[in-house]
């Protein structure tokens, strides 16, 4: 067998192999299988986990950003005309939120933690300093006192109206953005302290919250199942919380929104508890996204979260007391915030039933700046973006005994809104990128290699062809010897030139052969030179 002949054989054997094999990987999904395997082993919070020290200490920076509704003309709201509101800011903190007390309960199956928050004042991303700018609002502690005098009886209740007058407090205030967001003692609330020391003479949107947390949760690991990755078992030592009229309203579901299982479907709905809003609220996918070359999904609230009672009869059970609802897009969380009348819903009433955006002037609601999504790398789980929006309101009613109210209706009015922002930092996003490079390249291993067996496939074509054709050349040059073999020996053989008459005989001697009709023809052999 000659050197070519092997060389096909081998080719082919070699190739055969591959296109068995690779194809045969990538039916049984082989590598995705051993890779997806390996990677919901690697994402869990257990000690000594790649993810857990991120999620501990999160590297990417996340930014609070306020936004304030400055009243420029309250003497026209108050008789009952239409406020117009101009939106203010945004003041911009850096935002520092690692986790502390970090324990293992249940053989490392959950792990509780607190998540204390601090904020840093970044001037240069802010719009003015809030220190010095000043905003006309709402007075929150006014509306607060006016609601609960409003189950007191009728006699009491202009008593009280003209008390409030007296010490110069009225239902619009103007304060600095500092104290609006950080607290200052507030003249209403410092009288009734020394009544019930335990109201608290100060107010602030954040008072009290720079440096502090919002409970203990208690965080499943994933170590039992991938899908309860980062998952709340408990918060502050509840299954379920008693705020609202329903046992599905009061469920605690989902994670805090910092993590979330790997291999991400489209199809699914995502769960988060957020403590501010005292409910947990679920997300849908929106579209497919990249955030620094990292493939994404984007998931936002879909409209029934907020959804009216009669377009989702779920959120009944937010209703409180029952069967009170407000309309869509709004959600009154008076039950987990001491009782002050306070209202929430998306920026500028984005989502919500446009009767609360109609009431001002000066609203402009719009998905690009005010919707709340979450970009979510499919594969690992990992948040890539996010952007958290969130506004309060104030609910304001008329109650009689207070002249002030006298030309209300039901209004709820828009106080600040917050912008929570985070985009994953560079380092984090290339090695992301790699594990995802190296993730990609395991998983479609056997594409490769039957890609390479149609490559040695081809190869074995172009051996064969080229075989063949050697095979036909030589078989045209062995004829082509033959034939000249052949027409060697033609020439050997010579022709003398005949004539009519015989050969006359030497000596002049007549020949005697008779002559006949034709010609005579005469061969001689050639004299061929040695």
């Amino acid at each position: 067998m000659t050197r070519r002949s092997c060389t096909i054989y081998a080719t082919g054997i070699v190739c055969a192999h591959l296109l068995i094999v690779g194809i045969a990987l990538l039916v049984a999904q082989v590598f995705p299988t051993f890779i997806y395997n390996r990677l919901k082993k690697e994402m869990t919070l257990a000690e000594g986990s790649r993810v857990l020290d991120a999620w501990k200490n999160p590297p990417s920076d996340v930014f609070m950003q306020y936004f304030f509704f400055n009243v420029s003309n309250p003497e026209v709201f108050l008789a009952g005309g239409k406020a117009a509101v101009t939106q203010i800011g945004p003041y911009t903190y850096k935002e520092y939120r690692p986790r502390e007390n970090l324990t293992y309960l249940e053989n490392g199956t959950k792990l509780s933690a607190l998540n204390p928050k601090s904020f840093v004042f970044v001037p240069e991303m802010s719009a003015g300093d809030p220190e010095v700018d000043r905003v006309r609002t709402i007075n929150i502690p006014f509306v607060a006192v006016m609601n609960e005098m409003s189950s007191y009886s009728f006699f009491i209740r202009p008593l009280v109206s003209l008390w409030m007058n007296s010490i110069g407090v009225d239902l619009f205030t103007t304060r600095t953005v500092h104290e609006m967001l950080w607290g200052f003692k507030d003249p209403l609330l410092s009288r009734i302290h020394t009544l019930k020391p335990d109201v608290d003479e100060y107010f602030g949107f954040m008072y009290k919250k720079n440096g502090s947390h919002e409970g203990e949760f208690v965080f499943l690991t994933g170590e039992e199942n991938y899908m309860d990755f980062g998952r709340i078992d408990t918060w502050n030592g509840l299954r379920k919380m008693t705020w609202w009229s329903s046992n599905q309203s009061n469920m605690i579901n989902g994670t805090d929104g910092s993590a979330f299982h790997p291999l991400l479907s489209k199809d699914e709905l995502l769960y988060i508890f957020a403590a501010d809003l005292c409910r947990s609220i679920h997300l849908a996918y929106v579209e497919d996204v990249e955030v620094q070359g990292i493939p994404a999904y984007r998931f936002a609230p879909p409209l029934d979260v907020l959804a009216s009672p009669e377009d989702n009869p779920a959120n009944a059970g937010f209703c409180v007391p029952a069967g009170k609802c407000l309309s869509a897009g709004v959600l009154k969380v008076s039950v987990c915030r001491q009782g002050a009348p306070i209202v929430v819903s998306f920026p500028h009433f984005y989502q919500a039933d446009q009767k609360y955006v109609n009431a001002f002037e000066g609203l402009t609601p719009n998905k690009d700046d005010h919707e709340t999504y979450l970009d979510l790398n499919p594969t690992t789980g990992v948040p890539v973006r996010a952007c958290k929006r969130a506004q309060l309101n104030v609910l304001l009613n008329r109650v009689s005994g207070f002249p002030k109210t006298r030309n209300l209706s039901e209004t709820i009015f828009p106080i600040m809104f917050v912008n929570e922002t985070f985009v994953i930092d560079e380092d984090s996003a290339a090695n992301m990128r790699n594990l995802l490079l190296i993730i990609t390249l395991v998983s479609n291993l056997p594409l490769f290699i039957v890609g390479f067996g149609a490559i040695l496939l081809l190869v074995l074509v172009i051996l064969i062809c080229r075989s063949r054709q050697k095979k036909n050349a030589v078989k045209r040059i062995e004829f082509t010897e033959a034939f000249h073999s052949f027409a060697t020996v033609k020439d050997d053989t010579a022709y003398t030139q005949v004539s009519s008459k015989p050969e006359e005989p030497q000596g002049g001697q007549a020949s005697t052969q008779q002559l006949r009709n034709g010609s005579y023809i005469a061969m001689s052999q050639v004299e061929t030179s040695d």
